[in-house]
């Protein structure tokens, strides 16, 4: 027997209190559109790829073709075993990142890189450890290298509903331009933390004061796991909810969004479903808002679709 939306709703992940304000549970027909389409944008690659190697270990992924392209440059990769690693000279972080530096050039110059950022990830065994290298975020893809995020859902308590805050792509932006997408998300640059990108991103992208975004809640994380025409992203992002006043208005002031519209918690999941037209939700954030729905109650405990949903938000790839 379906449970209604009043049975479940006080129940979240890991035995969490939610509160009841989503009464309205998401049909079965919707979550199965949600599963095809993020199925199919988030399918893990088909294609061959080659390791770049650090010390032995992994920091990277590059498909055949980028494979050839980087083990031409010899100065700085030697290719062995079918992957690729650093000459001898590159031994330590200062001198990747300045080789690297100048490889990112090369390939920006022969149009191979989305637009330059002048910001840098850290590469390293994990989050937070200390770096192999530093790279610049537009060759990112390129290299295939596990990058973090941090996004946010602006959501607001309405009498008798929750409604979440949606922001819209610039069309000048390098990746997804145009898209729907959550309120507040950025990638975490070297030198931040989760918490501090958060802060960051919501007073550039929404004009959030440091000390309202200090109250996004950390709920968990979700993966994205798929060959890009950039390259390969990995991509690990740190979800957190926002409950934001009811007369919040966002004001964007880097110019990365130009619009914002705020929809019941429920409408989102046909966003989400949708893949044609304007309002195409980024695969990112379509994750993000899938995450949410499940967390607070509008998917039912029993939904058909729903462990295949919550799947996706965790490929085996990554």
């Amino acid at each position: 027997m379906r449970l209604s939306a009043d049975q479940f709703a006080g129940c979240g992940r890991a035995g969490r209190w939610v509160e009841r304000y989503n009464l309205r549970v998401i049909d079965d027909a919707t979550l199965m559109t949600i599963r095809a389409r993020l199925a199919a944008e988030l399918a893990p690659p088909a294609a061959r790829f080659h390791p770049l190697l650090v010390a032995g270990a992994v920091a990277g992924w590059v498909d055949d073709v980028r494979h050839a392209r980087l083990a031409a440059l010899s100065d700085v990769f030697e290719s062995r075993d079918g992957g690729l690693s650093f000459v001898s000279g590159l031994a330590d972080v200062t001198t990747r990142t300045r080789a690297l530096e100048g490889v990112a050039r090369t390939l920006e110059a022969e149009g191979l890189l989305t637009a330059w950022r002048n910001e840098r990830y850290e590469v390293g065994p994990g989050f937070g450890d200390s770096p192999w290298f530093l790279l610049e975020r537009a060759a990112a893809r390129y290299f295939g290298i596990r990058t973090c995020a941090a996004h946010v859902n602006g959501l607001v308590r309405r009498p008798h509903h929750t409604e979440m805050w949606i922001a819209r792509r610039s069309p000048t932006k390098a990746i997804d331009p145009g898209k729907l997408d959550n309120l507040i998300g950025g990638g975490i640059a070297a030198g931040l933390s989760v918490a501090s990108t958060v802060i960051k991103e919501a007073l550039e992208e929404a004009g959030i004061d440091a000390s309202l975004a200090a109250q996004a809640i950390a709920v968990g994380t979700v993966h994205v796991c798929r060959e890009q025409p950039d390259g390969f992203q990995r991509e690990t992002i740190f979800v957190h909810d926002l409950w934001l006043p009811q007369d919040f208005v966002p004001a964007c002031r880097d110019g990365e969004a130009v619009e914002h519209r705020v929809v019941p918690l429920h409408d989102t999941a046909a966003l989400i479903a949708n893949r044609a037209g304007p309002d195409i939700v980024t695969a990112d954030a379509s994750l993000v808002i899938l995450d949410c729905l499940l967390r607070l109650g509008a998917i039912a405990p029993d939904a058909p679709s729903r462990s295949a949903l919550e799947a996706l938000m965790h490929p085996a790839c990554c």
